[in-house]
């Protein structure tokens, strides 16, 4: 009986596959002073209510980048995750574009 009621184990990792799209992001590292830990700024456009001008807005993300390869200027794709620390809820997906900034 207890054979009939659990599930094949095949399907442990189908629902896996199954689960959403993970929210990615595009931003501009702003720091990459940290071990393993990149600051993110993420700008958005959006038109103000009454006046319709456009404004920007930004918020930073706190991302982990296992290889250290992002360097402050970098455009970057990152991906959402489960809390890595207190802060970190993102990581690393791809670095864009490289900064013409030499450090």
């Amino acid at each position: 009986m207890a054979n009939e009621t659990a599930a094949p184990a095949g399907a442990i990792q189908e629902s896996a596959r199954e689960r959403g799209a993970r929210q990615e992001l595009v931003g501009v590292v702003t720091s990459a002073k940290m071990e393993k830990t990149i600051v993110v700024k993420v700008t958005r456009t959006t038109q103000h209510p009454l006046y319709r001008r456009v404004i920007r807005s930004g918020k930073k993300y706190y991302a982990h980048d296992e290889e250290r390869e992002a360097r402050v200027g970098d455009t970057v794709r990152i991906v959402s995750t489960r809390p890595l620390s207190k802060l970190k809820r993102w990581r690393l997906k791809e670095v864009l574009t490289r900064s013409t900034r030499v450090a």
